[in-house]
């Protein structure tokens, strides 16, 4: 049986490039959504999924609706 997952690569990079078209540093983004450097730094790696409540924190640091998020996401999947 198939079953679909989300890489964890792909929201990463995802956060990554609308963090970096603000030129907002992973220190103030994290600081803003009120989550550690390192564990920003390692979701867009891709090491680490966010959780709804954490993609929520950062897309409203980031200024950006979570579904303008979500369509680039499935854009790149």
């Amino acid at each position: 049986m198939y079953s679909p997952m989300l890489d964890p690569v792909i929201v990463g990079s995802v956060i990554a490039d609308f963090r970096k078209k603000k030129k907002i540093p992973q220190e103030v983004l994290s600081g803003l959504a009120g989550i550690g450097r390192s564990h920003l730094s390692a979701i867009e790696r891709g090491e680490r999924k966010p959780t709804l409540e954490t993609f929520y924190r950062i897309c409203n640091a980031l200024d950006v609706k979570m579904s303008t998020v979500i369509t680039e996401i499935e854009k790149r999947i």
